[in-house]
């Protein structure tokens, strides 16, 4: 037995991991989530008042000096904020919507279509204050209508599924007067201000499928598929203006062509570069140095054989060596994670669970055994093209599984076909992919868990769990909720729902004619930062 932490590559392994691993960027799929304790300081029990500052003071750009072309690795997955999947869509679409509260760099909560609002004693009506003169990117009013309207378009009112989960726990959005709309929910829950960043859009928009409109610091421009999507400064936005003028996010599907496309000129920014890719890299770019705030991992279709078998789960989770993994894919740089949930979250994380599977050969040929498959067997690991490091990754975790009699066979697929044939339509064995949190709350990571979560892609069905899940949405007070969330990520552990392996590191390049790109503890880019070197 050889614990994970000590490297045990192979000759073999070694070959292959040189002659091909892919010089790719990195990324990760929908949907990311944790939570901080300064979001949490933000619900404490009874009734507080939160209130927004606004910030007026516009800021005067030369034209000339005001556009920035951003590398994205995929297409925008729809137009409708409330119906796209793709974390690589929401990091673009932080910049145009905003919901009645709007999350930080620090990973707070702040009011942004709302000026302010309130919670009960009993965690169960959120109310909201308009704020006042806000206007959609089309120069029309928000109104509490449309607030009304955004929220319930997504708990499906029309008698279809809610869009989001969490939003079942709604009874009513009531409209109070021309500046105040309250939240009833059927149940106390002190963390559902988080669900509340949801795009707040006109209610006079009859196609936001195809016309965007939110009130974010830029608006929409135009789309085209697999080139680009265009977004132009919002002169109207109720905060601190957009320091760019016009955004290009142009899309960089090709991940040889980066590094030739940043020295070209015709991007001058990219998100989640490898690190051999940063060293190729002259010195007229600045490299920023962050994580992903994600849980990379061998996610696998619990419902199809041989992975309904958590003995079989469980003897993959032996057979791979994340520190291994990230010794080869990213140069030692990430963090191990040993469940759903990343180190950012800290309140959450649980290092401990890094070793309920060290690694160890035997025991996992053993309980291959004891699960009917003494000679190994053979699957697809089916990942996205386009993101580099989980094609590395699945490189690397093929290799590893020869050691058990184990043979992984790699599929790459375009993102398009991964959404729709992986994600949406579960139709894999195994996929690489990293999810990431879409609010600032623990449940954005762990609610895909529960048995009958639509976003439960692997099919993970566990009593126990859905159990404790149910307890800690149920919590109102803090600590009582941390400690079910905890027993949600042990369970998730031992009963190996997926392989976890790590939180990605994240190396940003940014041209050194521009400044100020900021790290968010999300999966977003907030272009409304950069701005000019000059």
């Amino acid at each position: 037995m050889m614990n994970k932490k000590i490297g045990r590559m192979g000759s073999s392994l070694l070959m292959v991991v040189l002659t091909t691993l892919t010089v790719a960027l990195s990324g990760c799929s929908s949907d990311k989530a944790g939570d901080s304790a300064k979001v949490d300081a933000s619900v404490e029990a009874g009734t507080e008042t939160v209130t927004g500052t606004e910030t007026t003071e516009s800021t005067d750009v030369a034209d000339d000096l005001s556009k920035l072309t951003v590398g994205i690795p995929q297409d925008i997955d729809g137009l409708d904020p409330h119906n796209s999947t793709g974390a690589g869509t929401r990091e673009v679409f932080y910049n145009i919507f905003e919901g009645l509260v709007k999350a930080d760099s620090e990973g707070n909560l702040n009011p942004a279509v709302a000026s302010e609002y309130t919670i009960s004693d009993d965690s169960k009506v959120y109310t909201f204050t308009l704020r006042d003169g806000i206007k959609f990117h089309d120069g029309s009013l928000v109104t509490v209508e449309d607030i009304k309207y955004s929220l319930e378009r997504n708990m499906g009112v029309d008698g279809s599924e809610p869009l989001i989960k969490a939003y079942g726990k709604i009874d009513s959005v009531n409209i109070v007067d021309d500046s105040h709309v309250e939240v009833v929910l059927k149940e106390a829950d002190s963390d559902f201000l988080t669900q509340l960043t949801v795009a707040i859009i006109p209610a006079s928009n009859e196609h936001p499928e195809t016309t965007p409109i939110g009130t974010g610091p830029y608006k929409y421009v135009s789309n085209s598929p697999q080139e680009n999507f265009v977004v132009t400064r919002f002169d109207d936005y109720w905060g601190e203006k957009a320091y760019i003028k016009d955004v290009v996010f142009k899309i960089e599907a090709n991940m040889d062509a980066i590094v030739l496309d940043l020295e070209g000129g015709s991007i001058d920014m990219m998100a989640r570069v490898t690190p051999t890719q940063v060293s190729q890299l002259s010195d007229k770019f600045e490299v920023y140095e962050g994580t992903m705030n994600l849980v990379q991992a061998l996610y696998l279709n619990n419902a199809v054989k041989p992975f309904d078998d958590v003995r079989v789960r469980q003897a993959l989770c032996y057979a791979v060596n994340p520190q291994e993994i990230m010794d080869f894919v990213s140069e030692g740089a990430g963090t191990e994670v040993g469940s759903a949930m990343f180190p950012a979250f800290s309140k959450y994380y649980m290092p401990e669970l890094n070793d309920t599977y060290n690694t160890d050969a035997d025991k996992a040929k053993e309980l291959l055994a004891e699960a009917g498959y003494p000679d190994g067997f053979e699957f697809t690991i089916t990942v996205p093209s386009n993101y580099g490091q989980h094609v590395d990754t699945a490189q690397v975790i093929s290799e590893e599984l020869k050691e058990i009699g184990v043979t992984a066979k790699i599929q790459e697929i375009e993102w398009n076909s991964w959404v729709s044939d992986v994600y949406s339509g579960r139709e894999f064995e195994a996929t690489v992919v990293g999810i990431d949190a879409s609010t600032l709350s623990a449940s954005a990571l762990l609610s895909r868990y529960v048995s009958d979560n639509g976003k439960n892609f692997v099919n993970f069905n566990s009593a126990d769990y859905d159990a404790a899940y149910a307890k800690a949405s149920a919590a109102t007070d803090d600590a009582e909720k941390t400690t079910y969330y905890k027993e949600c990520e042990t369970i998730l552990s031992k009963e190996a729902a997926s392989v976890y392996i790590q939180d990605l590191p994240e190396f940003v390049v940014l041209n050194k004619k521009f400044t100020g790109y900021t790290f968010y503890p999300l999966y977003v880019q907030d272009i409304a930062k950069i701005r000019p070197a000059q």
